[in-house]
């Protein structure tokens, strides 16, 4: 489509005429990088109708609910692929050979431990601060350990940290954990799984041996593909962002921790086990549900529909089948349990949800998961970080890969004062 034009006028006069062009998928773009040069900017608060960069890495269609890495179904990947292969199915480009999955298998499990100094910085946290200010102190620290692979121009080096990060997270962040509840630091282990190891790493304690459920390793592992990337969300265009300024890659990846603790984007999972300790009971399901169709009451509920996906979040049908198979092998004896199954029964054949297509969304079963395993609340956006620190990574290493690459300059509609006299202080 580069030869078709949008023509811009403006009280009848042609001010710009701008190319339209296409991707391999997904909406055409205007291409409205001279328009500054006519003297008008274009207006979108919140970027929603911006293309902010050109992507080969993650494609959504939101209103046929499809979600695909590198052009694979996110559904064939959860099913059939763990997530170091997702990892390096997005670094890459492709699905790796068998040879290709086991030296970078071998290359995470490798990397995780992480410098017995940066262990110390946990000292510097109260033992109540919240684990993602830890998790993004830590992470922005790391640049200060290693120093001999920031040159941000190479790409072997690129990939060097990418692989460090992905690797060394889960320790960093199941230390925070293990920090917050007075117990030591579980080092990890090599003979397990990328999800085994950090299982491990936050329930076990010197006194006993902690044997990782296949279940749970399987639920943890899909969970982690579910989140590994999600296209130009808040975090990644944050990521992105800090990257065309030549900022090294643990600074990026720390400015995405800090976009990603945000309840609107991180936090949903956990604003959704919040809204189950508020219904607190089964018996009040019907009543909540009643305040959440009432258009006046501001009450919501949160794990239902999905900003991107007008039809049906497709990590979730993904996650409803692992949330059912934790829960069957644990067989727990929660109220807030009880009362995330009964909403899901509710969302699933109320005509109302069904109308508005307000299905239980991925945030809505990664609760359920996370709590049933015994993870507290508060970690839960930790682990979305760690998920989504290789979709990070992807993003970071495509734009610098990418000629002409500039420096990020959003600009803006002054509504400011102009122009006013100053006086000095002594004469006011």
């Amino acid at each position: 489509m580069a030869d078709i034009k949008a023509s811009l006028s403006i009280d009848g006069k042609e001010v710009a005429e701008l190319p339209v062009v296409s991707g391999t998928a997904g909406n055409d773009v205007i291409d409205i990088r001279t328009l500054g040069a006519s003297g008008y900017f274009t207006y979108d608060p919140g970027f929603l109708a911006t293309a902010s960069c050109e992507s080969a890495i993650t494609f959504i269609d939101g209103g046929k609910g499809v979600l695909q890495h590198r052009g694979y179904p996110i559904d064939a990947l959860a099913k059939e692929a763990d997530y170091l292969e997702v990892c390096y199915i997005l670094l890459n480009g492709q699905a790796p050979t068998a040879e290709q999955y086991d030296e970078f298998k071998n290359i995470i499990t490798n990397h995780t431990m992480v410098h017995e100094k940066l262990a110390h910085f946990f000292q510097g946290f109260l033992p109540d601060a919240h684990p993602m200010a830890m998790l993004c102190g830590v992470v922005g620290a790391m640049s200060s350990f290693y120093h001999s692979d920031l040159d941000i121009t190479d790409h072997e080096q690129r990939m060097r940290c990418s692989h460090r990060l992905i690797a060394k997270m889960p320790t960093i962040a199941a230390m925070a954990y293990k920090y917050s509840i007075g117990q030591p630091f579980v080092y990890p282990r090599n003979d397990l799984t990328f999800a085994e190891n950090f299982l491990h790493m936050m329930f076990s304690v010197p006194a006993e041996e902690y044997k990782v459920s296949p279940t749970l390793a399987k639920a943890m592992d899909r969970i982690f593909t579910l989140h590994a990337d999600h296209e130009q969300n808040a975090s990644t265009s944050t990521v992105r962002l800090a990257g065309s300024s030549g900022a090294n890659p643990y600074a990026c990846i720390a400015a995405g921790v800090a976009s990603l603790w945000g309840p609107a984007h991180g936090g949903a999972n956990e604003a959704c086990l919040n809204m189950l300790e508020e219904i607190g009971d089964v018996s009040r399901v019907d009543e909540f549900v009643a305040k959440a169709k009432d258009k006046e009451d501001p009450f919501r509920l949160m794990g239902f529909g999905h900003r991107v996906y007008k039809n049906f979040d497709p990590r979730a049908t993904v996650m409803r089948e692992t949330c059912h198979e934790v829960l069957e092998e644990l067989g727990v004896n929660d109220p807030l349990l009880d009362v995330a199954m009964a909403l899901e029964k509710v969302a699933l054949e109320d005509p109302y949800f069904i109308e508005k297509k307000l299905y239980p969304n991925v945030d809505f079963y990664s609760g359920i998961i996370l709590k049933a395993i015994g993870i507290p609340t508060s970690m839960f956006t930790v682990i979305f970080a760690m998920s989504r620190t290789v979709g990070w990574c992807a993003h970071w290493d495509e734009m610098l890969s990418q000629p002409g690459q500039k420096i990020g300059r959003p600009r803006q509609k002054y509504t400011g004062e102009i122009n006013r006299e100053f006086t000095p202080l002594k004469n006011r």
